[in-house]
């Protein structure tokens, strides 16, 4: 019996979590100097958590590609 496309894992965990562990939340507190060693590690203030988005690479135009290799011949 095959599994159907929906239910396959393809990336895993690679996408963004829009929420972080404790020990996470504690780390990005101390970088932005709102948590101080001693503070209870219960009720901690909130963290945003930026979503990155990588634009998408323009492919090449053939001719390009055609005009680069005659380059390479010519070189040779």
């Amino acid at each position: 019996m095959t599994i159907d496309k929906s239910l396959k894992v393809r990336a895993g965990l690679v996408r963004n979590r829009s929420v972080l562990t404790r020990a996470e939340r504690i780390e990005r507190l101390k970088a932005s100097d709102r948590w101080q060693e001693g503070d209870s590690p219960l009720g901690l203030d909130k963290v945003r958590v930026y979503k990155i988005t990588m634009k998408k690479k323009k492919k090449k135009k053939k001719e390009d590609e055609d005009d680069a290799k005659e380059g390479d011949k010519k070189k040779k």
